[in-house]
């Protein structure tokens, strides 16, 4: 129970132990009687005692402790991410250093053409990009998408409200990294809703999809699916079904955003 209930709680039982204690005093020392002629009018009786108010006293919470430099903040936004995620394991996904400034680079080029690769807050999924086929008929593989099944159970366990109070909470030094990424005049916030939006956007594309290997690096077949921005090009990938999950989650968050939107100016 919240320690404010509780003295709440005492409060009202001290003040009612103290009003019975009282009421009990002065009922048993009244004063004597006293016998009056017939043409003396009786005074009134005394007024009741004024009942005892009870109050509850609030409590306010403990203030939180300052923010770190953004430049020491690491070791503070893994235990922050820790008590949001709670496994250890997908805790591992993670890079270690920099976290806040990777995650702001890769916020700010997932609506474009690439990432640097440098730049991304996760670990790279294990093996090699699965694919199926060849020539003219090379496809994404349908066991491509187990390669990401860490970072969609991390994306699924992720609770939005706690998320994005925790974002509420370490947003100015997510600010002040865009800052210094050469917007100063920009909101981190509002890139991050249109990263958001471009991602919920990705078009679902019946698979297998197509490939094609000009070089060293896959492209998409379709010209137009290839032209989508990297972090579409990411989300197909994931495959479907992965795909699906991501966006629900996505789409909880950023109505968790919208709803704390006037913390974040």
């Amino acid at each position: 129970m919240d320690k404010r209930v509780l003295f709440a709680i005492a409060t009202v039982i001290l003040l009612g132990a103290a009003y019975a204690t009282y009421t009990f005093w002065q009922n048993s020392h009244s004063a004597p009687e006293i016998v009056q002629s017939k043409n003396t009018l009786p005074s009134p009786p005394p007024p009741p005692p004024a009942p005892v108010q009870s109050q509850v006293v609030e409590i306010p919470p403990p203030s939180l402790p300052p923010l770190p430099q953004l430049a020491k903040s690491d070791s503070f936004v893994l235990d922050a991410l820790a008590s949001v995620l709670g496994n250890e394991s997908l805790m591992k996904l993670f890079h270690t250093d920099q976290i806040i400034r990777n995650i702001v680079v890769t916020v700010d080029n997932l609506p474009q053409q690439r990432v640097p690769l440098k730049s991304m807050p996760f670990n790279p999924p294990p093996g090699r990009f699965l694919t199926a086929g060849s020539d003219d008929h090379l496809t994404i593989s349908p066991k491509n998408a187990s390669r990401y099944a860490g970072y969609v159970s991390l994306a699924d366990a992720v609770d939005p409200k706690q998320l994005v109070g925790l974002y509420v909470r370490l947003y100015p030094l997510f600010q002040q990294s865009y800052s210094e990424l050469g917007y100063p005049n920009g909101s981190f916030n509002d890139r991050l809703n249109e990263a958001l939006d471009d991602l919920l956007d990705t078009p679902d594309i019946k698979e297998p999809i197509k490939l094609v290997q000009p070089k060293f690096f896959y492209q998409y077949a379709d010209a137009e699916t290839e032209a989508l921005s990297i972090g579409e090009k990411i989300m197909l990938r994931l495959g479907s079904k992965n795909m699906k999950t991501v966006k629900n989650k996505l789409a909880e968050i950023k109505q968790e955003l919208a709803q704390r939107a006037a913390e974040l100016k």
